[in-house]
């Protein structure tokens, strides 16, 4: 509402996560931001994390000029999706930007994957997301621009990878579909990024399929998101881009 841009980023529960990451950068470069997260998936999960962790990254965010809005919620429910959208734009006026950096991933492969897990996952990952691209695309005043994260990791991690599947095709449709109210849309897959999921083998493992020798950061995952959010990037759209330090190649 002060004239600067604003955005809402999904899935900043963790400090040393990929969306803290984003958004730490995005406030860096005069964003306005509403965090979305859910403590519940993030505390079930191996990796260590605290409940006070989304205030911390709004404290910080607060710091860097940034105003901060927290809008919680199960994005698997499917009224979470528009109600989130209502509370980012109450605090902070209409959006210009829309990350999607939230995830449900729980390991699991073709034979022991439960229709619970397989529904949840395309629930959060496919689902939300679609409704958040559309709650944004309504809400947009301006045109703006959506950034999607995906991945390829699909063999033992069915159910995640079938629904990231799914998002991509979503994101790509909405770069047509949203064109002409001038949003652009794309998905960028960072390969791996240890954000405290890898144990010493698999870390050693990844760096070693690394042309650089080292694994990806947020903050590498964030320049690119930035620039696609940027008036820089407004002429790219309806892109699946592998920013993973030649991880693919």
């Amino acid at each position: 509402m002060n004239g600067r841009p604003s955005a809402l980023v999904t899935g900043v529960g963790r400090t040393v996560g990929i969306a803290a990451g984003i958004a730490a950068r995005l406030a860096d470069d005069g964003w306005d931001l509403a965090l979305s997260y859910w403590r519940p998936y993030d505390a079930e999960q191996p990796w260590t994390s605290a409940d006070d962790e989304p205030e911390r990254i709004a404290d910080d965010l607060r710091r860097r000029g940034a105003t901060v809005a927290l809008v919680p919620g199960d994005l698997a429910d499917p009224a979470v999706p528009d109600r989130m959208m209502t509370e980012a734009v109450g605090a902070l006026g209409p959006l210009r930007g829309l990350v999607l950096s939230h995830a449900e991933s729980r390991d699991s492969a073709i034979l022991d994957t439960t229709v619970a897990s397989f529904d949840r996952h395309m629930a959060v990952n496919a689902r939300a997301s679609w409704q958040l691209i559309a709650a944004f695309a309504r809400q947009a005043r301006d045109g703006g621009s959506i950034v999607a994260l995906t991945s390829d990791h699909a063999a033992y991690n069915l159910p995640y990878g079938a629904s990231k599947g799914a998002l991509d095709r979503v994101v790509l449709a909405a770069a047509r579909e949203l064109g002409a109210l001038g949003i652009r849309a794309n998905v960028v897959n960072p390969g791996p990024v240890d954000t405290g999921w890898m144990d010493d083998d698999l870390r050693a493992a990844l760096a070693g399929r690394q042309p650089s020798g080292r694994l990806g950061t947020p903050a590498d995952v964030a320049r690119i998101v930035a620039f696609l959010l940027s008036d820089d990037g407004a002429w790219t759209t309806g892109q699946l881009i592998h920013s993973d330090g030649g991880f693919s190649a």
